[in-house]
Parts: structure tokens; C-alpha cells; sequence
């Protein structure tokens, strides 16, 4: 690349694209490309600078995400897409460098990443050193629940919620049929589809991913869990594990908030057991908007530049 790498956020004027911008603002070791928000559907303008770009970061639906791509001839542009388009295309790096020891190696080197989605993330940082370490069984039938800040359904749903008559707390995707749930699957390797059923609150950002579990269904105990989820996670910056039946992240000794870690890059596993530690529940906290997007991608933009991942974030 370059002395100064060009980035190009193709859907800049977005919810994810805006808070990239913001996150890169006032960087000195890169150059944003832009587009007037008059050009920002204009294909030639478009195409011009999706091939001048070092790294194109896609915020677009899915339909146009697979349009720009194709518009790139350029062989050396990177892209990181947040669209669900790639997600679990085989040609595509998952873009979570937490996955496994050499998810960054395969992020560095490649050109075409694709960017998690948010409950994607809580969900696969739960459930992927379970599986991975056999305690277990990717035929487990298992049940999810999230609950995320309306700013995940972008403007839409953002404008419905800057009314003071909007709902204060929904469920949704009741077809059972989340778009997240191919690649909670691919990354993890669940065999079985989970019963994922999402919400959505009238707090801007914030989410919680939870996995409730019986402990027959562990080749293990809770503590046993507990500690898997602890070791993988060791000496990572953004991703950190608490002691099992943590009290002192609840609010007046009950409650766990949704939006604690708002404008954060971060994501907290909890883990939490019964008394009889027949019964856990395994939940995640995490920004939607950041490490559940916007700041997902900075982090693999950091990675692809060689540069510290924590720049910007």
C-alpha cells in the first residue's frame, strides 16, 4: 500500500457508515475518499473510487454490497464488507479476529473480509470455544435470545423510535429466520439451527446476546465453562471474560444492563449458573453499533494496515 493508504466507505452517509467516519476522524496514518452525498448513487463516481481505494469498506444492503463488489477490477483493493452478503462465502476471511489463534494471520492476509454482524458476534464469541474445546456438542439443540438498541435497524427504526410513542421493548424476526443465523452456524459449527429469537428496546445502542443451558447438555460443569471461556479469551484487549456468577457488573445486585458498553469496541462474556449448577446461562455484552459493526471494522481495518488494533477505538 501506499505511504498513506486510501480508504473508501461506499455508504459513508449510513448508520455504520457515519460511525466509521467518526471513528477514523482525524487520523493521520490514512486517507478517507468521499463522495458528496449528491454523487453517493452515482455508479461512475462510484466505481472511480472503489478502484482508487487501498480499502473499501462496504455499509450498504446486501443487493448493492454484491454490486460494488463486482464493480472492482483492481486486484490489490481490500474490502470489508458489512453487509450480511459474504458472510459465510468461503472466499471471504470472517472478520472476527477473535475466532481463533490464526483468525488475524487469515484477516492480514487476505483481501476480501467480511464484517460480523452484531448478534453473530455475541453469539459465536459464546459458543465457538465450547464447541471448539468438546464441551459442547455441535448437534446441541440450543436457544438464543438477544436483545439490541434500535439504532441496529438503521434510520427506519430510528425514526420510528425518536417518536415518543414508539414501543419500549419488542420481539421480532418471529419466522425464526434471522438473517445472522447462517453465519452463528458456519463459524461455529452448530449442526443443528438454533432458535434464535431477537428484540429490540428503546435504547439507542447496546446489546445482549444470551444462551441459556441446562448442564446436561455440557460434557462438563459451569465452572468447566466458565474457564474454557476464559482461557480462549486470555490477553485479548477486546474481548474479556468474567468470573463465574459475577455480581459486581449488575445493577443494584439483579439487573444487567444492555447498554453499558456503548461507544466502546468491547464485548464482556458472563457467565452465570444456578445454585445447584443444573441451570447456566452464558450472555454477552456488547455495543451493536460498535463492536457489532462500526467498530468491528475499524479493528480489521487496523489489522489489514498493520497497524495497532486499537487505533481509533
Amino acid at each position: 500500500m501506499a505511504s498513506l493508504p486510501k480508504i473508501f466507505i461506499d455508504g459513508e452517509h449510513g448508520t455504520t457508515g457515519l460511525q466509521i467516519v467518526e471513528r477514523l476522524a482525524g487520523r493521520t496514518d490514512l486517507q478517507l475518499l468521499s463522495l458528496p452525498v449528491e454523487l453517493r448513487r452515482s455508479v461512475e463516481h462510484r466505481k472511480a473510487l472503489l478502484n482508487e481505494a487501498d480499502v473499501v469498506i462496504l455499509c450498504l444492503p446486501d443487493d448493492a454490497a454484491i454490486e460494488s463488489v463486482a464493480m472492482i477490477t483492481n486486484p490489490a483493493v481490500c474490502v470489508i464488507d458489512a453487509s450480511t452478503a459474504h458472510r459465510v462465502d468461503p472466499a471471504w476471511v470472517y472478520g472476527f479476529p477473535e475466532l481463533a489463534a490464526d483468525q488475524r494471520a487469515k484477516i492480514r492476509a487476505s483481501t476480501r473480509i467480511a464484517n460480523p454482524g452484531c448478534y453473530a458476534t455475541g453469539a459465536i464469541a459464546l459458543l465457538r470455544p465450547l464447541i471448539a474445546r468438546g464441551l459442547l456438542s455441535s448437534d446441541t439443540a440450543l436457544n438464543i435470545i438477544g436483545v439490541s438498541g434500535y439504532t441496529g435497524g438503521g434510520k427506519a427504526l430510528i425514526e420510528v423510535h425518536e417518536n415518543p410513542e414508539a414501543e419500549p421493548f419488542a420481539f421480532y424476526a418471529l419466522g425464526l429466520s434471522h438473517k445472522h443465523l447462517p453465519e452463528i452456524q458456519h463459524c461455529t459449527g452448530l449442526a443443528t439451527k438454533p432458535v434464535f429469537l431477537p428484540s429490540v428496546g428503546h435504547f439507542p445502542t447496546g446489546m445482549l446476546v444470551a444462551i441459556p443451558l441446562h448442564a446436561s447438555q455440557l460434557n462438563g460443569s459451569a465452572e468447566d465453562a466458565a474457564k474454557a471461556l476464559a482461557d480462549w479469551y486470555a490477553g485479548e484487549r477486546f474481548v474479556t471474560v468474567a468470573p463465574l456468577n459475577s455480581q459486581d457488573v449488575l445493577e443494584r445486585d439483579a439487573f444487567l444492563r444492555a447498554d453499558t458498553l456503548s461507544n466502546t469496541n468491547q464485548l464482556q462474556i458472563l457467565p452465570y449458573s444456578s445454585k445447584s449448577g443444573g441451570e447456566l446461562v452464558l450472555i454477552a455484552r456488547l455495543d451493536n453499533l460498535g463492536k457489532g459493526a462500526s467498530g468491528a471494522a475499524v479493528q480489521n481495518l487496523n489489522i489489514l494496515l498493520g497497524q495497532d488494533e486499537a487505533i481509533g477505538l
